[in-house]
């Protein structure tokens, strides 16, 4: 990959350990963190994800480091690794059928068949191949070359005679296309598309990112999976915003001087530390027991992991506090509480049900990946913890480090009344369409086996809604393009808000523009409810029922292309749990609304 360069955001996403990615001749799955080089990297100190992420995983010690950066001058060495997969190719020289001369057929062949990335044929002449789009895999994340030989001999792979791939259609529809044997065994790849009919044989826990022979028990039956498709890759990923609650600059220090610090650590010299030179220069004047113990906080030991990721940004966040965090360029977080008169005018009470508003000048996100999963996504839940309990695939054999980004950038705060919240949930209207929305959820969980109890709760339905209500208004006037916007969305025991908020690796994302659009949010909300109120695919979207199984749409109520679905890398749960009909009245439902809104009359 060393002509292949990926920002390093990309191998946090959608690149990561496991992932699959096209090269002009060949596809390449990308190597677990082992075969990551561990120069040009950088560690990142967030203490508080780091404990979550070392329970998580079940590991004693662990550490958050960049991906190795790309040099234009550095050696022609790949900082990432990668490997060849799929192994089968097909060559490009389409021919007819013997069959059918309207069927097209190409030869598959393998990796070690070819000569100079070429397959050379009967004929002697050498033919351009590209890799084949179909291999199989698993949930838990391995993945596999389907066997061709096989599949195509339904269960006995001894004839060694010519395979190939058959198009009997005029498009590319998988129903059309055929594994085909010279011997003439065939057999469509459709049989292989439904799951749970161990067309493909049983999953034997291959693991080719960590390596050749890397495997572990597994057994689930091996489902059909497009190498290009979107569900081939899902990264398990956790963010925390980092909270103001210790000295930047000996943060910042001690960052700097980890790895000796961490030394003398190890050889349980560390209160000795000031024998070293540099250390004792860079710490002049800083007491040995408050190095100590910031080294202490950045290495992990001692920060709790029962607290919840949102629980604690809410505390923060919800203080009231006029002024919170360090307001100096190296400070990780500031913002500062708005006094109501400022932006409440008291007109028509729209935002009565608002306790505070919270314009966050700086902050600082960082994004870790810890494993990724196939085929199904597994989001973080309503207070942004992952589950225990997911089968998750390793991105390395063992894991000592984990890969990690930090992003800085800007944000709006809002805080709900809690007895506003208490009184709308309270409501006949509100009971019944939560009944419809949770009568949704049970049969997604039931097709997927997840527990029951993993239900968000109403609130965060129409915290997460009315979210993307207000960015799809701020937008239009935040200088930054939508899909550069975010969301937390916290609906847990110590209370309700929205966190609006920009991320980016350097200064874009702290240009001021959204900190000065919260200063008129008053005239943002009610835009976003009166544009909220009608949608272009109306009455089809408000009509639409969540606890219909017709259109695989169980997570959602009134919500569609046309006005709640936005970027799935600004939505922290996949576009899913949203109901416009529980923030504004519809022209379908109008008992359910958070805001007291006339209904809309076309």
């Amino acid at each position: 990959m060393a002509d292949n360069i990926l920002r390093q955001s990309q191998l946090i996403t959608t690149h990561g350990p496991g992932a699959m990615i096209d090269l002009p001749d060949y596809s390449v799955i990308v190597s677990g963190l082992q075969d990551w080089a561990h120069l040009r990297r950088e560690k990142i100190d967030e203490p508080r994800l780091t404990a979550k992420l070392r329970r998580l995983l079940d590991v004693p010690t662990l550490e958050l480091w960049t991906p190795p950066r790309h040099e234009e001058n550095a050696r022609k060495v790949a900082p990432v690794g990668a490997r060849i997969f799929p192994t089968w190719f097909i060559v490009k020289d389409a021919r007819p059928s013997p069959r059918n001369r309207q069927w097209r057929r190409r030869r598959l062949v393998r990796w070690d068949h070819l000569e100079k990335r070429q397959f050379r044929d009967e004929d002697g002449k050498r033919k351009p191949v590209v890799p084949v789009r179909f291999v199989c895999g698993c949930r838990r994340g391995h993945i596999d070359d389907l066997d061709w030989r096989w599949f195509v001999h339904q269960g006995g792979n001894a004839c060694q005679r010519p395979l190939w791939l058959e198009e009997r259609g005029t498009g590319a529809d998988i129903g059309d296309t055929f594994g085909v044997c010279d011997c003439g065994e065939e057999r469509s790849l459709y049989e292989a598309s439904m799951p749970g009919t161990g067309a493909l044989g049983h999953c034997e826990g291959k693991r080719p990112w960590i390596g050749q022979y890397a495997r572990e028990g597994c057994g689930e039956p091996y489902r059909l999976l497009v190498r290009t498709a979107s569900n081939a890759y899902f990264p398990q990923i956790m963010s925390v915003i980092s909270l103001p609650e210790y000295d930047a600059g000996l943060a910042a220090k001690v960052s700097t001087h980890y790895e000796r610090l961490k030394a003398a650590d190890d050889l349980g010299a560390l209160a000795n530390f000031r024998m070293i030179p540099e250390l004792d220069a860079a710490f002049d004047g800083i007491a040995d027991e408050t190095v100590s113990a910031e080294f202490r906080r950045q290495k992990g030991d001692g920060e709790r992991d029962d607290i919840p990721v949102k629980s604690a940004e809410f505390d923060i966040l919800d203080k009231g506090d006029p002024v919170i965090g360090e307001h100096e360029p190296r400070s990780r977080f500031h913002a500062e509480t708005l006094p109501r008169e400022a932006w409440d005018s008291g007109r028509d009470g729209l935002v009565a049900s608002i306790d505070k508003l919270v314009l966050v000048h700086r902050l600082r996100e960082v994004v870790s990946l810890l494993g990724f999963t196939r085929f199904e996504a597994i989001s973080p839940d309503k207070n942004g913890e992952l589950d225990l309990e997911v089968a998750r695939a390793s991105l390395a054999e063992t894991i000592t480090w984990l890969p990690a980004v930090e992003n800085r950038g800007e944000g709006i705060f809002l805080s709900f009344r809690n007895d506003a919240i208490d009184r709308w949930i309270e409501r006949s209207g509100v009971r019944e369409r939560g009944r419809r929305i949770e009568k949704g959820w049970r049969a997604w969980a039931a097709e997927r086996r997840r527990p029951e109890d993993g239900f968000p709760g109403l609130p965060y339905v129409m915290l997460h809604s009315l979210s993307h209500m207000l960015m799809t208004s701020i937008a239009l006037d935040c200088g930054y393009p939508a899909s550069s916007l975010r969301e937390r969305v916290y609906a847990g025991d110590g209370g309700y808000g929205i966190l609006i908020y920009t991320g980016s690796s350097d200064s874009e994302g702290t240009l001021g523009g959204l900190v000065e659009t919260g200063r008129r949010i008053e005239s943002h909300l009610r835009r976003a409810l009166n544009e909220g109120r009608l949608c272009s695919n109306d009455p089809v979207c408000a009509e639409h029922a969540p606890n219909s199984r017709l259109e695989g749409r169980m997570l959602q109520g009134a919500a569609c292309h046309g006005c709640l679905l936005i970027a799935e890398t600004s939505c922290e749960q996949r576009n899913d749990f949203l109901d416009r009909a529980l923030v504004v009245p519809t022209v379908a439902v109008a008992d359910a609304a958070f805001f007291d809104l006339p209904k809309y009359e076309p």
